[in-house]
């Protein structure tokens, strides 16, 4: 019997390169599918043949279908791994065809081409708590509603799940969706740590923050995403689970930007002095405190290793060391 076929798209990027690596060893080749706009080859290179690496803008849906015409046969059964988005929501506030583009039509392309590659086994897609919009300190359960994203970015996560489901209905035997908080840890390309740690960088006495820092959100640390993830995966397979959609989290309620600031500060440059700007957002968009429940994952049997601070601490240490190490490359190389 030949083993399942991996397709992460988006597989050089963050959570990407950090899939690969628990994927390998479970059998079936793994194939990444990345325009490298945010990511690099290098990530997944020291552990995928080249072959395995394939550029490809996936908002161009000829040049997605041509990439799975070389990398799949009729007879091939594959998985889809769609990690692929825009990963800056403040730029999607400013040109909404960034989030149409790179968040949405990579979705419906990926559904188009998987139409006529009939052997799909299942599709895994990360979404986002923003698909839920602002909805003050409620405990944000899967069954929420009414959903109204407050960012385009929200509403282009929203609209791949809505067209996963209409997938599901037609042709697509499986649809894992995955709901993420705060994801942290490296390498680490955005996010508010690595804003932090590249600010104390370049003024090691001084840290400026967006907001008043009562911003309060749950922060997940990469490795329990991706167990959560493969979990996922596993149980719906065993228990022959069609369309599934899961919140994915810490126990704990969150940390607020405050928090974070502090614990940065005190591992990056101790001696700096923080100060906070107005308002409780930090953009447009910007959704300044959510409760994310996570009861229907625990009813699984999972369990996430970190708290929210714990897995901002462990980060804060990855995307310092991340930082240095690139650093130290680049002197080494010039």
């Amino acid at each position: 019997m030949k083993k399942i076929k991996q397709i992460i798209v988006g597989g050089a990027g963050f959570i990407g390169s950090n899939l690969i690596k628990k994927l390998l060893g479970q059998g079936g080749p793994i194939y990444v599918l990345d325009n490298f706009s945010n990511s690099s080859p290098e990530l997944v290179a020291d552990y995928l043949a080249g072959e395995f690496v394939q550029k490809v803008d996936v908002s161009r849906c000829n040049d997605l279908r041509e990439v799975f015409q070389k990398i799949l046969q009729r007879s091939d059964r594959y998985d889809i791994w769609h990690l692929a988005a825009n990963s800056d929501i403040p730029s999607g506030v400013m040109d909404p065809d960034v989030d149409y583009r790179d968040t949405f039509l990579t979705t419906y392309n990926l559904l188009k081409v998987a139409r006529d590659f009939p052997l799909v086994n299942s599709f895994n897609f990360a979404s986002s708590s923003a698909i839920y919009g602002d909805m003050g300190g409620d405990k944000i359960q899967e069954n929420a509603g009414p959903l109204l994203p407050i960012s385009n970015y929200g509403a282009m996560k929203l609209a791949s799940e809505a067209a996963l489901s209409a997938a599901h209905e037609s042709f697509l035997p499986a649809v894992n969706i995955f709901r993420f908080p705060n994801i942290v840890g490296s390498p680490a390309t955005h996010g508010v740590i690595f804003d932090f740690v590249q600010k104390l960088k370049k003024n090691p006495a001084r840290l400026d923050v967006l907001g008043n820092g009562e911003q309060k959100k749950s922060y997940l640390y990469i490795d329990d995403l991706i167990e959560a993830m493969l979990h996922i995966h596993r149980i719906n397979l065993k228990l022959n689970r069609h369309l599934s959609f899961f919140n994915i989290g810490p126990l704990d309620e969150g940390v607020t930007v405050r928090q974070i600031a502090e614990t940065v500060v005190s591992i990056v440059s101790p001696d700096a002095e923080i100060f906070y700007g107005h308002g409780n957002k930090g953009w447009v968009g910007d959704i300044p405190k959510f409760s994310y429940s996570i009861d229907r994952l625990l009813s699984t049997g999972w369990m996430p290793s970190f708290t929210s601070l714990a897995a901002v601490e462990r980060a804060t240490f990855d995307i310092k060391l991340q930082l240095l190490n690139l650093d130290h490359n680049t002197l080494f190389l010039s």
